[in-house]
């Protein structure tokens, strides 16, 4: 393993067949001296780490030099095709021409008009170099997995703050019934929209001493309840630490035991909360689901519940998988729990069309593409 102080002595004592793990967030740090290596084979797994190309942990893989290169990935597309542009930038730089290239070529004709031809072109580039495999072809054995979504329906008093924080950012964007501001800005529309999902989530989230209990604690409470008194464990996400406070604040009054994980969670004690609740040792798993949507093994839970949609559906796939993998010897259940008549309701809509981001271009036929501005917007007048 590559780590410690003295972890650069590692590279100057090479042979032949070593093997070295490295970490992404060592791989920037010491970047000049892997760099330098001129490796036999490198091999990015979770390689959506490096779909940003402005990072400098990207950048630091970019400049890896080795005979055969690779990467694993279940999300090879994310959000858009500029994460594409990235892993090929480093499995084989050319193939897609430079991003300005990749842009006018295939990014804009594919995201903005939907051109089949430009889509089908770079299908044929891209298919030579992909092996794909389905969760179902490779673990055959895996038990079978049910997906349903719990709509939650608001309280008059949550509806109506609801309501009020919608009318807030329409008010703070469109100019008339008609018209919106021209030099509106996506992160403005996308921090209005982070409000909604919040109140859709809890009353506190927006409204920090509302006395509301919040309709989904209620319906998570009620599913809770069912699945502990059937012996069942659950594992819990949330993309907000806050709204995981909540939960947190719940199950302590319901005398609930649970194991908890967030993005400040440090590494040794990351480790310690997964092996405990392995060992039995809590009915129930707090995480958020960016830290911990991938890389864990959490086969005791048989049970998933996310309390609020992500964007990307494939992201909430990888947080279900902590359970739903090899080990698991049980059925697994995910519910999905959504706001009625919410903008949460419109996030699920469009995980379907984030499916078809990275299904169309490795099997099939069109690609849609990311949201502008004015789609964003359209999303919090609609919801």
């Amino acid at each position: 393993f590559y780590r410690g102080k003295n972890r650069q002595d590692i590279l100057k004592t090479l042979k032949p067949y070593d093997l070295i793990i490295c970490s992404y967030g060592l791989l920037p740090q010491d970047a000049d001296f892997i760099g330098d290596v001129k490796w036999t084979t490198a091999l990015l797994d979770e390689a959506q780490a490096i779909k940003n190309i402005g990072t400098k942990r990207t950048k630091a893989a970019w400049n890896l030099t080795a005979d055969f290169k690779l990467i694993t990935t279940g999300t090879p597309i994310e959000n858009h095709l500029g994460e594409l542009w990235s892993l090929f930038r480093y499995l084989n730089p050319g193939l897609l021409g430079t991003q300005d290239h990749f842009t006018r070529m295939f990014m804009a004709p594919i995201e903005r008009f939907k051109d089949k031809n430009a889509s089908h072109n770079l299908r044929q580039l891209i298919q030579p170099f992909i092996l794909r495999r389905l969760k179902s072809q490779v673990l055959q054995e895996l038990p079978p997995r049910t997906e349903i979504t719990h709509s939650v329906p608001l309280s008059k008093e949550e509806r109506a703050l609801y309501e009020a924080v919608r009318q807030k950012a329409i008010t703070k964007f469109v100019k008339n019934d008609r018209e919106t501001d021209a030099n509106t800005n996506p992160i403005q529309i996308l921090a209005e929209i982070t409000k909604l999902r919040l109140a859709s989530c809890h009353p506190r989230l927006v409204m920090e001493n509302s006395p509301l209990p919040g309709s989904k604690l209620q319906a998570f409470g009620e599913i809770l309840e069912e699945l502990l008194d059937n012996n069942h464990k659950a594992l819990v996400f949330s993309q907000f630490v806050k709204h995981l406070s909540i939960l947190r604040e719940y199950l302590d009054e319901q005398g609930i035991s649970y194991q908890y994980l967030d993005g400040s969670t440090p590494q040794t004690k990351r480790k310690q909360a997964v092996d405990a609740f392995q060992d039995g040792k809590g009915d129930v798993f707090l995480i958020s689901l960016k830290a911990g949507g991938s890389g864990l093994n959490l086969t005791a839970a048989d049970y998933v519940i996310h309390m609020d949609p992500w964007w990307n559906p494939a992201v909430e796939d990888q947080a279900s998988d902590r359970a739903h993998r090899i080990g698991q010897q049980r059925p697994v259940t995910i519910y999905r729990l959504v706001a009625e008549n919410t903008i949460e309701e419109k996030i699920v809509k469009l995980h379907q069309r984030k499916r078809d981001l990275a299904d169309n271009l490795l099997e099939g036929t069109d690609i849609s593409g990311k949201m502008n501005a004015g789609e964003m917007l359209r999303l919090i007048q609609d919801a």
